[in-house]
Order: C-alpha cells, then structure tokens, then sequence
C-alpha cells in the first residue's frame, strides 16, 4: 500500500478531491501504516511510563522530583488530563511505574510497578543509566506492547511522567539528530530564564561528551543521557512496530524515545503517525528527522502524559471511517468523466 495508492482511492469517494483537508492526509498514513484500505483505530491503548530524573538537582525545572509520584497518583485516580481524555476518547490507559522514587503504588487495573530503579542518576555529572538498567528498561516497554498485542489492541500510543525529563529528551534529540544543543532546549514545564540557560548548558555538555562515542557504542552513549521512562517507551515503540501495531506518537519527550528506536532498531518509524507537535523547539526538530508529519501543528502543547496522542484518537476513527465507509462516485452514479 502506497501513499499513492491510498490517495487515488479517497479521490474516487463521493466528494471533491481533497476536500476534506488534512483528515485525508492522516487517512492516508493510516492506510499506508496499517496497509489497507480497511483500516482500524480501535481498540486502542496508551501506556504510560513514570519515572524520574536525577538531573533535577541542578535546577533545570520549574517542579521538584515530588511531583512525579504525586501527579502518578493523579493518574491512577482518574484525576489528570490524560486520564480524562482517555475516558473522552474511549482510550484503555495503562500507568508503569518504571522508576519513580518512593514507595510504588500496589499493582491494580491501571497502574503496574515495573521499577528498574529509583529514577536516573545525574547526567550532568554521570552515566544517567548503565547499559543493563537501559536493557532492563527497554524490556519493560515490550513488555507492555506484547501484552497490548495478545490483547487485540490495533492502536498504541506511549506517554510519560517524569520531572525533568524534557533534559534527557534535548540531549538525545540534539545526539541523535546532530543538533546543536539551543535547537533542541525548551522551557519544559515552566523552566524559568535562569533555569533555561542552565538546561542549555548541561544539555550542550552532556552531548559534547557522547557524541565522538555514538557510532562506536550506541547504547552506551544513549545510557548515559536516557531516562528509565523514554528507555521503556523506546522499547514499547520497537516491539509495537514490530507486532505490526499502529503507533501513535506523542509529544516531545515521547519522539526523543522514538528516535532512540529508530536509531537502535531502523524502521521502526514506518510504523508511527505523529499526533502534533509541541511547543518544544527540539520536537520540530525530532519529527523532521523522523520523517513525520504532525496531524496537529499548532496546538502549542507541552503536557506530555500521551496528551497528544489521545486528542487526535477520535480524527483516527474519523480518517478510519471515510475509508471504509464512504460511497465512491460510481456507487452514487455520479460520472467524474463528465461523458
């Protein structure tokens, strides 16, 4: 199935050629992803992966570590925005706690505690993972794509908890893009001017250090700058690809996961569909190295928490339907040949 292919199909529906805008650009990466012209957007999952990040001590966010494990409560209850958009959305939402510190919440229906850690270590100081808590991270995530798959879910998507981990995604980003470290460092969740220069600087610093060493080890490299969360959302993405589901791709913290998976695994990215792009500059800069086109592009969107991805699962069922569903001109005996 081919873009191509996809597009002269929606031409032939009862309507003028690309009428209906940008629902027909995400029907066709949907077509093209899942390669049908019967294309599903249910069920559907987003799994989230809480953890946190030891570079929160040098003053890179506007939140202290706390507010991880406070806002993971939040989720678990039902009581933060990706909780209820998921609700809205018609959604399954999972929450894994995959190195959040503290004491982790009981296993229940929506929340898991899969912690490889107590969060990361420092990255402005050292290795913020080992290759093993990496391997052992990544696991986790596919862990929860296989489980997803025998479950019958068509649509995954992959969010995050975690303060501080918008440095960890700028340092990947600028590493795996060969970005400068400015092009690629945001405000995150408030991060004050002050705060902002310093986040430029370790993220500069950091990435100045891995990268001389990329080619020759990778995930050595991407370790020592990864979160336990964006490790586990990187393996969710590669097994989902792999599985044949569709993925959804979140905000900025997610697509820094991605291009770890793209990176490690190339493909995986064939796989994905971008939901928007947030107002974090290093975001732009991950999607176009990935290739992908955001259904959303001016929402100005910074919550991370598979925000992203739940707001465009309802234009999925819609970009699913005209499809699948719409009768063809020759079905409505209408002549396109004007004869």
């Amino acid at each position: 199935m081919t873009p191509e292919h996809a597009r002269a199909h929606l031409n032939s529906l009862a309507k003028p050629p690309g009428s209906l805008g940008r629902l027909e650009d995400l029907a066709v990466r949907l077509c093209v992803v899942q390669q049908t012209l019967c294309p599903r957007a249910t069920p559907r999952r987003c799994v989230l992966f809480a953890a946190d990040h030891g570079v929160v001590t040098e003053g890179v966010s506007a939140w202290s570590s706390e507010v991880t494990r406070l806002m993971v409560s939040a989720i678990v209850s039902g009581g933060a925005a990706s909780s209820v958009l998921a609700a809205t959305t018609g959604t399954e939402l999972r929450l894994i706690d995959v190195g959040v510190v503290g004491p982790g919440l009981p296993d229940g229906p929506v929340h898991r505690n899969r912690k490889v850690r107590a969060g990361s270590r420092n990255l402005a100081l050292e290795p913020s993972l080992t290759v093993q808590e990496f391997h052992e991270a990544v696991a986790v995530g596919e862990l929860e794509a296989v489980e997803a798959w025998r479950s019958g879910i068509v649509v995954v998507a992959a969010g995050e908890m975690g303060i501080g981990n918008t440095t960890a995604a700028s340092c990947l980003t600028a590493l795996l893009t060969k970005s400068p470290a400015e092009a690629t460092v945001g405000p995150g969740a408030g991060a004050s001017e002050e705060a902002l220069a310093r986040k430029r600087q370790i993220v500069a610093d950091v990435v100045a250090r891995g990268r001389p060493r990329l080619a020759d080890d990778p995930e050595t490299v991407i370790a020592s700058m990864c979160g336990l969360e964006i490790a586990a959302i990187a393996g969710f993405h590669h097994r989902a690809s792999a599985l044949g589901l569709t993925v959804v791709l979140d905000g900025f913290v997610a697509t820094a996961a991605a291009l770890v998976a793209d990176h490690l695994w190339p493909g995986v990215a064939r796989s994905m569909i971008a939901a928007h792009q947030s107002a974090e500059p290093g975001h732009a800069v991950a999607l176009a190295h990935l290739g992908l086109e955001p259904a959303l592009d001016t929402w100005q969107m910074r919550l991370g928490e598979g925000t992203g991805a739940l707001l465009v699962m309802p234009l999925l069922d819609a970009a699913a339907a005209i499809v699948a569903r719409m009768a063809t001109f020759d079905q409505v005996g209408i002549d396109t040949d004007g004869s």
